[in-house]
């Protein structure tokens, strides 16, 4: 059966994945949109950048933050001037970390959804004297609906799932920084693998179930054109 403490760990992971989820469509929205559109030549060097993380081992990745982050690093001096202490080892630590470990995953397929929307819905748009932002609320978002489902879920499930970078990180406090990888970790480590298959049991049933309602909705859902 799941202990209190692994409720507790469920309860974290799941906050954590929820709010760095917002985070990545709130960041991640714009940056697809003008990686779909421009042509300009930092193009493939953002492109690189954003999907270093599907291609780099996490502990490299959590590292690297790590050393940006701490009292010395860059990152760790200005929240530190900012009066905000540093991130490692805290909440918002780990929701930073799992918004950059986590990105590609969000701006990917809307990336793809931009793309394959084409310029006719766009232009249209334009003859009806539309603005781009009027344009891009009412065309595009219900054009690449599907994309923003698909990178909702793959950003959600996959923050969820972080293992190496949330511990190089956050660390294993108890209540502040523990989440479900890492708690399924001091299971098997502590030879409680009753426990551990509790736990894993429950975050592959939930990821199967997400997957398959995905998979599901993108197969039923009907296409529609916002313009007619």
């Amino acid at each position: 059966m799941l202990t209190s403490a692994d409720l507790d760990t469920l309860f974290l992971t799941f906050k954590v994945a929820s709010l760095a989820t917002f985070l990545m469509l709130l960041l991640g929205t714009p940056l697809a949109w003008w990686l779909a559109r421009t042509n300009s030549g930092w193009k493939g060097l953002i492109n690189a950048v954003v999907s270093l993380p599907l291609v780099l081992p996490p502990t490299v990745l959590g590292f690297y933050l790590l050393v940006l982050m701490g009292p010395t690093g860059a990152i760790g001096e200005l929240t530190s001037w900012l009066g905000l202490g540093t991130l490692p080892f805290t909440f918002a630590g780990l929701v930073v970390a799992s918004v950059l470990y986590s990105m590609p995953f969000v701006v990917q397929p809307l990336q793809a959804a931009f793309t394959s929307i084409g310029e006719q819905p766009l232009e249209a748009a334009a003859t009806l004297r539309a603005s781009p932002l009027d344009t891009f609320f009412s065309v595009v978002i219900p054009l690449a609906k599907p994309g923003f489902l698909t990178a909702t879920i793959l950003g959600f499930t996959h923050t969820v799932g972080e293992f190496g970078v949330v511990l190089m990180i956050g660390g294993n406090i108890p209540n502040k920084t523990r989440v479900v990888s890492v708690q399924i970790y001091n299971h098997v480590e502590a030879l409680e693998y009753s426990e551990a298959h509790w736990l894993a049991g429950c975050l592959l049933a939930f990821s199967f179930a997400v997957l398959l309602t995905l998979y599901t909705v993108l197969k039923t859902q009907p296409v529609t054109h916002p313009l007619k």
